[in-house]
């Protein structure tokens, strides 16, 4: 007989006790003195299966001497001889009959438990099922686990929906944002207004500069500068004898001017460049000096009448005069790749006049043709002063200069010859960037940054020798 299961022994007194009635009910309990709890792991088979009612079966080795244990119901059944019953199940001798009666126990003994994805059945009363409750518990889980996919996914919608706002939240605070929102020219013209103030204070006008330096970079902002009259007080605030004044203003007139040729008008029409070269021609500190540059280079771009006025004005004096007087710092970058960009813009537009072009495009076509770079380039000594920049160890700084080398070789290639230190330096810097592009070369990098500068210097040995 298998552990876990006993029969019964009822004992008599004699026999006159057949008058005495009395009923009693076992509980059999498992002999094993362990306390385990039992669960239950489904696997689905990759078998094809005949079963068509869709249930989860159990698959076990059965011990033959298990087909001896009687399978109660819930209805009081005669329990044959020589047949154990399940723990937990009641069991009664009907005296009417001499015969033990057996039916299921009560079913609040089975606990059902779930771990994240495990669940399991545990039977407080004894460790052992029988194969209807393990076939009823299986099916459970499996009906349980089809559920609770969309019991997730619903209580993740629920999270989400609860981490945003409805459109009519939306839409009111909306609403109410736009009761308290100022428009950029709002904004500008209390800017403008404090800029003009006679009781704001230097720090003020500063204050409202950068402000406004902020906003005139969109075209329209900048063209409402205009409209506003505030670019005549920027303009003004140039001649200021605040040098935080003279750096703000210049900041602000450069952002307003890049790439809006209405303001760009504006501003020559306001003598801007006039009072920008001659702030650059005059002692300042260094940073004063790279605003009012830049404010210089945005008002040039795209500009050939500016660009004009800017020769008649001695400009290439001027940069040439700071570049020599910066020390080799960045401030000759800024000036060599100010003055290569007017040298190439010349000729993309020279290039550009070679097919039709609408009529609009012939008056700038011949305000560029009035632009001679170049030759005054050569005579102001550049063809001596660009080469100086390719002893700098940094490498844009050199890849600028030799771009600058190649855009005024037409008209300095007799003095590139003539120069022995540049043949030197171009020798020297060929074999330093053969070894780093080999590098390059090496992690896989076919065309890179190296191999593009050694390929400018070839090129300017080609041309120079």
């Amino acid at each position: 007989m298998p552990v876990g299961w006993r029969t019964p022994r009822i004992s008599w007194s004699g026999a006159g006790v057949t008058l005495i009635f009395w009923v009693f009910s076992v509980h059999f309990v498992c002999a094993s003195c362990e306390k385990s709890v039992s669960a239950l792991t489904v696997v689905e088979s990759t078998e094809p299966s005949n079963d068509d009612d869709g249930e989860a079966h159990v698959d076990s080795e059965e011990d033959p001497e298990d087909l001896k244990v009687f399978q109660p119901t819930d209805q009081w059944q005669t329990l044959r001889p020589g047949y154990a019953v399940p723990a937990g199940s009641h069991v009664r001798l009907n005296l009417q009959t001499g015969q033990r009666e057996v039916k299921l126990g009560e079913e609040g003994s089975l606990r059902y438990w779930s771990d994240g994805q495990r669940r399991g059945m545990v039977n407080t009363e004894t460790p052992s099922f029988t194969a209807q409750e393990l076939k009823k518990a299986l099916k459970q889980f499996k009906e349980e686990g089809a559920e609770s996919p969309k019991k997730d996914k619903e209580k993740e919608e629920a999270e989400l929906r609860a981490q945003f706002r409805s459109m009519e939240e939306l839409r009111k605070d909306m609403e109410k944002l736009d009761m308290l929102v100022e428009t950029d020219f709002q904004i500008m013209s209390k800017l403008i207004s404090k800029l003009n103030s006679s009781s704001s204070t230097p720090e003020d006008r500063v204050s409202a500069l950068l402000d406004l330096e902020y906003l005139v970079h969109q075209v329209d902002n900048g063209q409402d500068l205009v409209s506003m009259g505030g670019l005549r007080l920027v303009i003004d605030a140039l001649n200021s004898t605040d040098l935080r004044l003279q750096e703000s203003a210049a900041f602000v007139l450069g952002s307003a001017v890049s790439s809006n040729p209405r303001v760009q008008v504006e501003a020559m029409e306001g003598g801007a460049l006039q009072k920008l070269l001659t702030l650059l021609a005059t002692e300042r500190p260094m940073g004063v000096k790279k605003k009012l540059l830049f404010a210089v280079g945005s008002l040039l771009r795209h500009f050939p009448y500016a660009q004009s006025h800017f020769l008649k004005m001695g400009g290439v004096q001027v940069l040439g005069d700071l570049f020599r007087a910066s020390g080799g710092g960045a401030m000759r970058v800024r000036v060599v790749t100010l003055l290569y960009d007017m040298i190439v813009e010349k000729e993309l537009i020279s290039q550009a006049g070679l097919v039709p072009i609408p009529d609009s495009h012939q008056e700038r076509l011949r305000q560029y043709a009035q632009i001679s770079l170049l030759p005054l380039l050569a005579e102001q000594g550049w063809c001596s002063l660009v080469p100086e920049m390719l002893a700098s160890p940094e490498h844009d700084w050199r890849e600028k200069a030799l771009r600058a080398l190649l855009a005024m070789m037409p008209h300095c290639r007799p003095q590139y010859r003539q120069n022995q230190a540049l043949a030197l330096s171009l020798s020297a810097l060929q074999q330093q960037y053969q070894e780093l592009a080999l590098s390059e070369q090496g992690l896989g990098e076919e065309e890179g940054y190296f191999g593009e500068i050694l390929s400018l210097l070839n090129t300017v040995l080609l041309k120079v020798r």
